[in-house]
């Protein structure tokens, strides 16, 4: 008997694992802090701030979010270093079960720049699909689906300009999911791209993944190809390791100090000028990540 297989929410998301792997928790362009404290009528605030290691611009932004989890309604209020002012109110469960709303708002107060992004969301076993509407670009209207049954998942987005009247950005995945194991697909760009990714848990302590990509467009042809490894050191830390074919590795190492607690240092070295006494251009790079939650 074939079983619906629990998608993900999204296509982007298909390949996931693979995508964490290789893309998260290498913090290399800078230190980055974090702090995040809860109330207990549900508002949760968050301070966030990064300092560029290139330009050394420091960034930042306060956030805030009240959760009402009796009528599915949550509302998140951010304001950044940058004066934009960004609101989203979401709203789920009201018409229908597994139906969500999502109104997501931007304003740059000095220049009146603004925009608007209206969603509905919705999910049940082996499915779920997504409209977005973006008012004040277009305005233009994107889908998307993702089904999945058995283990193999299926989706795919397309984007309409109302005032143009065509397809502007269309692209599709399938994939192949197994408690230990996935497999993915993409066809990005307008399936002028086209990406390959697996994973694989190899035990509780050690997982592997690799990602290809092909762009039909770029002017160098070839395969761009990525491989890493996570390895938990013990319940509190673990280490991350990737390199490309264009010989940048990259390290990765995560602490939790104590509950609430954690510290990530990155470090990426090209290898193909580790010989190099001066070399040109950033070779190495450095970055720090720190998150205080209470």
């Amino acid at each position: 008997m074939s079983l619906p297989q629990p998608v993900p929410p999204s296509w982007k998301d298909l390949g996931k694992s693979s995508n964490d792997l290789l893309g998260r928790d290498f913090y290399l362009n800078g230190t980055s802090l974090e702090v995040k404290t809860t109330t207990p009528s549900n508002v949760a605030f968050k301070v966030a701030g990064n300092q560029d290691a290139k330009s050394n611009l420091i960034g930042g932004e306060v956030e805030a979010k009240y959760t009402d989890k009796a009528h599915g309604v949550v509302f998140t209020q951010a304001w950044t270093t940058a004066n934009v002012l960004r609101t989203q109110v979401e709203a789920e469960n009201h018409l229908a079960k597994g139906l969500k709303f999502d109104l997501s708002t931007s304003l740059l107060p000095d220049s009146g720049k603004k925009t608007a992004l209206f969603s509905s969301i919705y999910k049940q076993p082996g499915l779920h699909t997504r409209a977005f509407l973006d008012v004040f670009k277009g305005p233009t209207f994107t889908a998307d689906t993702v089904v999945g049954r058995d283990g193999f998942l299926v989706g795919g987005e397309a984007s309409y300009n109302v005032t143009e009247g065509k397809v502007t950005r269309y692209a599709a995945a399938v994939g192949f999911s197994a408690p230990e194991y996935a497999v993915t697909l993409h066809g990005l760009g307008n399936l002028s791209t086209f990406a390959a990714s697996y994973y694989h848990r190899v035990s509780n302590d050690v997982e592997a993944g690799a990602k290809a990509i092909y762009d039909t467009k770029a002017t160098t042809q070839g395969v761009s190809l990525e491989v890493g490894a996570k390895a938990y050191l013990d319940g509190a830390g673990f280490l991350k390791a990737k390199i490309n074919n264009s010989g940048i590795l990259a390290l990765g190492y995560t602490q939790t100090l104590r509950p609430g607690v954690k510290a990530t240092f990155g470090l990426a070295l090209d290898t193909q000028k580790l010989n190099e006494v001066a070399p040109a251009g950033p070779a190495h790079k450095v970055g720090a990540h720190f998150v205080f939650e209470g």
